[in-house]
């Protein structure tokens, strides 16, 4: 197989505009020119890469996989290159990690400070990212790990074969609201009336859980407020406007401070698992010791 390194930064250039004239002038080569080029690495591959009945275009699912190794190998030249000429500004690769809003501040910070602790100093560079996008960040490779709630329907649309995660910790979500000039919680799950919900935007995961535990308790409720993150919520709890769900790791410091309470007891919190979500196809060599040490339990919750 005969492939030429500028056929790679082609193709991931071609990816990231999804248009062959726009990736042209990326590369600065003519558009006649640049897809020969596309279409010499795919007889080079033996693969169909791009769909071009589509615009803008669109991977195939082999071209989608194919860009994960397409970045690595024209990541890794560079960082050889830039070792050799001895340029590199920092040692160490940087981890691009895709993490859900809440975890960015509830969980990252201590989970970095934990593995340092024990030994191991990553560089990495945090992006808070909806689900979705995250996702579809790790399938074509533009980061490198997601930091996510498992959620066991979807199971964040990633085969376990392809991209294997493992469990980081627990935490639940509370039921929270604001407090009366006495302290006492502005509204209670447990006395039959209704209560303002501030509520996840429609198919979010910590939506479905709260809604499915509000069906399952019979609770009466009426959505007042609306929004994808969990730390909105919380804030507008904090305005004494409804009862909001978030993780605990969320509101550890508003619960202390007894600027917010939890409204109901243990049967109205929703269990969350925190995982670790890698592609297979990552070649870097942070990504490999992150993951070995993880599997031998550093830094990872009893």
């Amino acid at each position: 197989m005969n492939l030429e390194t500028k056929w790679l930064d082609d193709f991931v250039a071609l990816a990231a505009t999804r248009s062959f004239s726009q990736a042209a002038i990326k590369r600065f080569v003519t558009q006649p020119a640049f897809s020969r080029r596309i279409r010499s690495l795919e007889a080079a591959l033996g693969l169909t890469l791009v769909n071009r009945s589509h615009t803008p275009i669109e991977l195939t699912e082999a071209g989608q996989l194919f860009l994960v190794t397409a970045r690595n190998l024209s990541e890794q030249l560079g960082e050889v290159v830039r070792h050799l000429h001895n340029i590199e500004g920092q040692p160490g690769e940087v981890l691009q990690i895709a993490a859900a809003h809440s975890l960015t501040l509830g969980f990252f910070p201590a989970w970095m400070a934990r593995l340092r602790r024990e030994g191991l100093p990553l560089h990495t560079r945090l992006v808070a990212s909806n689900v979705g996008e995250a996702v579809h960040a790790l399938r074509e490779g533009a980061c490198d790990l997601i930091l996510a709630y498992y959620d066991p329907d979807a199971a964040l649309q990633l085969t376990s074969e392809i991209f294997p995660s493992l469990h980081l910790g627990h935490t639940e979500m509370l039921p929270v609201c604001a407090v009366d000039e006495q302290g006492a919680p502005l509204f209670a799950l447990d006395n039959g009336q209704s209560v303002p919900l501030l509520a996840y935007s429609a198919g979010a995961f910590l939506g479905r859980s709260v809604n499915a535990l509000i069906r399952q308790r019979g609770l009466r409720a009426t959505t007042v407020y609306e929004t994808a993150m969990a730390d909105s919520l919380k804030s507008m709890a904090l305005q004494g406007l409804g009862v909001a769900w978030v993780p605990r790791l969320s509101v550890t410091a508003e619960l202390a401070r007894g600027e917010l309470v939890i409204c109901g007891d243990e049967q109205w919190q929703v269990p969350l698992e925190i995982r670790l979500y890698r592609s297979a196809l990552q070649r870097k060599a942070a990504v490999r010791l992150l993951w070995r040490k993880l599997e031998a339990g550093m830094g990872v919750e009893d």
